[in-house]
């Protein structure tokens, strides 16, 4: 399955819930398939987006909250997981698009090919962790997920797929923060 497959799956579930993006071509793809003010991108911060969802999810309990990250994100900040495991925010799904390679710097080998990040997140404390592999299972899982408390981990085993001539977040830093604290504030 591709990664724009898997995007397709989960794009179609999601309502007005704020969406924390790794940087690189995981925020590009869902730019380009669904922009949305509750959408925050990360442009050039590896590692971060779990970080930030953490920090959205305990400000905002009542509403769900959603990471799309990636294995090497996950890997650059691993102690993260353990941090919401820690905090153990009911209202978090932390969704990882995992295609085994460092894609938009050159499709360089992570280590998920022999470290199973599902395992480390249960075994970090969350919740639920779970593996799919297949595009028929990702909409299912997803929904039960975030219909179950939290925090959830969802992998999502991808092929490395990128198309190049997917265009860049055309937000600027600033409009991002904008927008998606404006989505935030509205209930």
């Amino acid at each position: 399955m591709k990664g724009t497959e898997a995007y397709q799956e989960l794009l179609s579930v999601i309502g007005d819930e704020p969406v924390i993006h790794a940087n690189g071509y995981i925020c590009r793809e869902s730019f380009s398939l669904k922009d949305r003010e509750a959408n925050f991108y990360m442009i050039g911060s590896m590692g971060l987006a779990s970080s930030i969802g953490l920090g959205v999810a305990l400000c905002k309990p009542e509403q769900k909250t959603i990471i799309f990250d990636g294995d090497g994100n996950v890997l650059m900040s691993m102690g993260t997981l353990a941090m919401i495991a820690a905090a153990a925010p009911k209202n978090l799904v932390h969704v990882v698009f995992d295609n085994q390679v460092y894609e938009s710097t050159g499709s360089q080998r992570s280590l998920s090919n022999v470290i199973a990040l599902e395992a480390v997140a249960k075994s970090s404390g969350y919740r639920e962790a779970v593996k799919v592999t297949r595009k028929e299972e990702v909409k299912p899982v997803f929904e039960k997920l975030m219909q179950s408390e939290g925090p959830s981990f969802l992998l999502i085993k991808v092929e490395p797929a990128f198309n190049p001539a997917t265009g860049r977040v055309t937000h600027t830093p600033e409009e991002i923060k904008a927008r998606f604290m404006r989505a935030l504030s509205n209930p």
